[in-house]
Formats: C-alpha cells, sequence, structure tokens
C-alpha cells in the first residue's frame, strides 16, 4: 500500500527516495486504521473488503505495468538493476505475471495455513480477520520478491498454469450465476407462498420482465452498431446468443421440466439470459478495430484514452467483487449456506442453555438489575461500563464465534484462481504499444472469445440444471 501511495513521488527522485519508506509506513497504519473501522461492522464482512480492496489494487497496478510509463518508473527504482526494456521491446508481459504471482502466493500460503478452521475461537482465524499491517508488508514484500525470480519461470507459469486457472475461474464464476439465479428466483417463490405478497410476486415479475427487456435492448443496440458487412464474427455472436436465449426460456417453462422441478420458470432463464448477452455485447465491444467492426474505438485520443482508462478500473471492480461473491458463496460448491459452513459441538458453546444471543428484551432486563444491585451498593458504579462492553463489544463485532460464515481455505484458493484470471486478461495475444500511455484491458479476439464462449457454457450449464432432474429422476427426485 505505502508503495502504491509512493509511485508518484517517484517521477522527483530526490524526493521520491527521502519519502518512500514512510509513505510505506504510513499505508500500512491507514490500511490498518481503515479495517480496524471496519471492525464496528461484522468481522466477516470487513474481512471478505479488504482482500477485495487489495485484489483491486494489486489488479490496477499489474495493469500499470503494461505502460511504458510504469515500466521506466520500475527501472529507475531498481537503480537500473533490472533492464525491464531493451530497444523497442517491452517485456510488460513478465511483470504482469510477476505483481499477479505474488498476491497468488499470499493467499495460496493462507489456504494452507488456515486449512480446517471452523470458527473464531481457533486461533488461527486471527490471521484472517486480524494483523492487516503484517500482512500488507507480507504482500508487497511477496511482490518485490518475484522481480528476483529468473523470467523463464513466469513463461512457463503464464502460458500453462496461470492459463489453466483462470479457466477454472471463468468457469467457476459460471456455476455460481446459475446458482444465483435459481437462488433469486426460489427465494422469491417462497415469500410470495408463504406470505402471499405483492410486493414479493411484483419484484419478481417485474425484474424477469426488465431482464428480458434489458436483454433484447442490447441485442437490438449490437445488430445496429457491431454488426455491419463484413463482421461476420459479431454477427454469429449475436444471431447464436439470441436463438440460445429463446431456446433457453421455452425449456425453463416445459411440462417436462415444471414437472420435475416446479420452481423453474422465465425469471432464473431471465437472469442468465441477460448476462449471457451482456458478455456478448462486451465481447463485441472490445473486439479490436482491423475490420471495421467496432466503433468505440473510431475515437479522439483524449475519448480513448478515457475509455481505456475507465474500461480498466470497471473491470478490475468487476473481478475483485466476482471474486468476492464466489469465494463466500459456498452454495454451489456443495455448502449448506453462508451461515451453516460448520456443525459445532454442544462442549464448544460456552454454555448449554441458548444457542442465540439474547434479545433486546433480555438485555433491558440485564441492565435494570445491573442498576438496581449498583443502587444498592453490590456493584461498582463502573459495572454498567463492562456491560455495555460485553453487548457491544467483542460478540457484536464477532460473528463467527458459532461457526465461520464461508470455508476460509476456499476463500484464499478463489482469490489464487482470479489472479491468474487478471495475470491473463492482461497478458494474453497482448501488443505492447509504446506509442500509448495506458494499455486497453482485454482488447485482443482471445479476450473476446473467451466471453463469448463463456455465455454459451452459462447456456449450457443453465440448460443442464433444468433438464438433469428430468433425465436422472432417480438422482434428483422431486423438488
Amino acid at each position: 500500500m505505502g508503495a502504491l501511495l509512493s509511485l508518484p513521488l517517484l517521477a522527483l527522485p530526490s524526493v521520491g527516495s527521502l519519502v518512500t519508506f514512510a509513505a510505506s509506513c504510513c499505508g500500512a497504519a491507514t490500511c490498518s486504521a481503515v479495517c480496524s473501522a471496519c471492525g464496528k461492522f461484522q468481522s466477516s464482512m470487513a474481512t471478505r473488503i479488504a482482500f477485495a480492496f487489495i485484489l483491486l489494487i494489486n489488479s490496477i497496478l499489474s495493469w500499470l505495468m503494461l505502460t511504458p510509463w510504469a515500466l521506466k518508473k520500475l527501472e529507475h527504482l531498481t537503480m537500473d538493476y533490472m533492464s525491464i526494456c531493451e530497444g523497442t521491446s517491452c517485456y510488460g508481459y513478465v511483470a504482469v505475471q510477476r505483481v499477479n504471482f505474488g498476491l497468488g502466493l499470499f493467499h495460496f500460503i493462507l489456504a494452507v495455513v488456515l486449512l480446517g478452521v471452523k470458527s473464531s475461537k481457533d486461533t488461527r482465524a486471527g490471521l484472517q480477520n486480524g494483523y492487516w499491517g503484517p500482512k500488507i508488508i507480507l504482500w508487497l514484500a511477496f511482490v518485490v520478491l518475484t522481480f528476483f525470480i529468473p523470467e523463464a519461470f513466469y513463461q512457463v507459469w503464464g502460458r500453462y498454469f496461470a492459463f489453466i486457472g483462470a479457466m477454472l475461474f471463468v468457469l467457476l464464476g459460471l456455476i455460481l450465476l446459475v446458482d444465483l439465479a435459481h437462488t433469486y428466483a426460489e427465494f422469491c417463490l417462497e415469500k410470495i407462498e408463504a406470505h402471499d405478497s405483492r410486493a414479493w410476486r411484483f419484484l419478481l415479475i417485474g425484474s424477469t420482465l426488465s431482464m428480458y427487456t434489458a436483454s433484447f435492448a442490447m441485442t437490438i443496440i449490437m445488430y445496429i452498431f457491431f454488426a455491419h458487412s463484413g463482421c461476420s464474427m459479431n454477427q454469429a455472436a449475436i444471431t447464436v446468443n439470441l436463438i440460445v436465449l429463446l431456446i433457453i426460456s421455452f425449456i425453463s417453462i416445459h411440462p417436462s421440466v415444471q414437472e420435475f422441478n416446479p420452481k423453474a420458470g422465465l425469471a432464473q432463464a431471465a437472469m442468465v439470459a441477460v448476462y449471457c448477452t451482456y458478455l456478448t455485447m462486451s465481447a463485441v465491444s472490445m473486439e479490436p478495430d482491423d475490420r471495421n467492426c467496432n466503433p468505440l474505438i473510431r475515437t479522439g485520443r483524449g475519448t480513448r484514452t478515457a475509455s481505456i482508462v475507465i474500461g480498466a478500473v470497471v473491470t478490475m471492480l468487476t473481478i475483485a467483487y466476482t471474486t468476492t461473491r464466489a469465494a463466500t458463496q459456498g452454495i454451489a460448491l456443495g455448502s449448506r449456506g453462508s451461515h451453516a459452513y460448520s456443525k459445532i459441538g454442544d462442549e464448544d458453546y460456552e454454555h448449554g442453555l441458548v444457542d442465540q444471543q439474547p434479545s433486546a428484551s433480555r438485555r433491558e432486563m440485564r441492565a435494570e438489575a445491573l442498576r438496581a444491585a449498583v443502587e444498592a451498593g453490590s456493584l461498582p458504579a463502573n459495572a454498567l461500563d463492562d456491560d455495555d462492553d460485553s453487548d457491544d463489544g467483542k460478540d457484536a463485532v464477532d460473528d463467527e464465534r458459532g461457526g465461520t460464515q464461508y470455508n476460509y481455505s476456499l476463500f484464499h484458493i478463489i482469490f489464487f484462481l482470479a489472479t491468474t484470471w487478471v495475470a491473463t486478461l492482461l497478458t494474453q495475444n497482448i501488443e505492447f504499444d509504446e506509442s500509448k500511455d495506458f494499455a486497453p484491458v482485454g482488447r485482443t479476439y482471445w479476450a473476446s472469445w473467451v466471453k463469448i464462449v463463456s455465455a454459451w457454457v452459462c447456456y449450457t450449464i443453465y440448460g443442464w440444471s433444468l433438464i438433469a432432474p428430468v433425465v436422472l429422476p432417480e438422482r434428483f427426485g422431486h423438488y
């Protein structure tokens, strides 16, 4: 964090050399203070936000490693010990792999160390929810150490291992998207059946119509702006997406599917459709313009630079959010839900009388009894302060004393896969241009085809989730 804060000072060597160390210390202290403030909320939520923020910063830093400015500043920072740019050839590929490998190694080590942690009563849980200053220093140390590993290692790592990890991350995200679609629709239906609520019925129907409207609107826009004559790739991708969208919508309301899964319907299909249509639109709008099929690229230099920067930041924000959600959503991975990750035995509780937080009325009764005891002189006056601390202190912050909200090791494994995806997205089929200040993120045919194929895979996963109970009724049973 401190190193990032000190990057602008590198333009002034004399000032940067004096302030870099202080900025690094202040960066770690600042982040620790911020995370401590987050402790006023649920500790598990604050932890997830903090790790997502670290991934966001690391991703942006690795993106900057593709630019001539960042590469030259990196050479200057190492006192020309590392010659990254030689003539007209700059090796941004290796720099990106180094930065992401450093964070990936950090998460992999945490995944191993936190294996088997089931509640915050485990002393190792503090490594997950606390020690933010040391953890940030360790992360930055790993990033620095990666620059001393030979370049040949990253050529092999990025070409094979990181690529496989990236594909696993994409597949995991698609599975969780389908699971989210089913969970959302089933949750709304349960509310409607339990309370006969018009509000929930309106939400379900309204969101379904809105998502279908957005899907068809994006399809029309793509046909108008990205499917001109000669743009056969775009025409095929848009048409296939539209046809499959209609097919899965029909399957979701087919009588056979409804018989084995009455909760299946257009609500789930709409969510899958709008996401896959978005992926297709993102693919055609981010492809290169060598065939004059992407009008978004043919803009002024200032507009194009702003578009690249905004696109990169939005992409990294999306990855950070998706990673955090995937890492804590265990339903599709075999978990029973966020509040049922681990079953704690009776012996692990501090008492065997109650297993829930005391209600507000009970706390009021306790406070009244303490006040009476203080007035009678049985207890000192500071007993009331101690009671406030016990009610609003550790128990109010720690929401994982009875069991963790998510699997810590799986959480870090998914973050590890996210670093491989970021590295692959930034470096696959990269065309380095020294004349540009910033490198566009994902503006390659490879990235476009990954999104197009991902949409098709997402449709396939959702379609199988509908057909599987019909084809294999003995395995799935009736819902």
